[in-house]
């Protein structure tokens, strides 16, 4: 058990008898009162999400998922199967990747982390750095240089990123798999 105090984003507590990984944490504290700690939370199990509240001294049961490093091998409808050293397969629902779903390619070579919650998979984790071309941008605009300018631009796998106005269409670039921002190119 941990006080709401000690919680982090990306631990994963039971709350109604459902897992919740933490997004985002918010400690407030006011002069008279106790501290107050707002959780915004993801549901392992339903892919919905929600924000709550607990006083700062609250115990929260913290729980520990089994995590497998595995490979993409293919994608039959609606499921992302994964496969791990041993050539198991686990198929996880394509709902449930949320994010990680524009990043994955047939082919790709990046290990995932399959998160596990009794013995089912349930997410996905992608590196935190991936390397992708672009299949589609749009041209630079001239004279535009007051800055950073980004400009949208479509990835192998479908995914939609801003991009740097250099960047043009077969151009290798590294993305932030946590933010989906643009880090450089390759």
């Amino acid at each position: 058990m941990k006080t709401a105090h000690e919680i982090r984003p990306g631990n994963v507590i039971m709350l109604d008898g459902s897992p919740w990984v933490v997004q985002k944490t918010e400690t407030t504290r006011s002069g008279r009162n106790a501290a107050i700690v707002k959780l915004k939370l993801k549901n392992l199990l339903l892919n919905s999400g929600t924000e709550t509240t607990f006083k700062g001294e609250d115990k929260l049961e913290d729980i520990i998922l089994d995590r497998l490093d595995c490979t993409y091998s293919y994608f039959a409808d609606p499921m992302f199967v994964f496969m791990d050293a041993e050539y198991n397969q686990y198929d996880v629902e394509a709902e449930n990747l949320g994010d990680a779903a524009a990043y994955i390619v047939d082919g790709m070579e990046e290990t995932c982390q399959v998160t596990f919650y009794d013995g089912k998979a349930i997410s996905v984790e992608m590196p935190t750095t991936i390397v992708r071309e672009v299949t589609y941008t749009e041209p630079s605009a001239r004279g535009d240089t007051s800055g950073k300018v980004m400009k949208p631009a479509t990835i192998t796998g479908g995914g939609t990123i801003s991009v740097a106005d250099f960047v043009k269409v077969g151009d290798k670039i590294e993305i932030d798999t946590r933010t989906g921002e643009f880090k450089k190119r390759v």
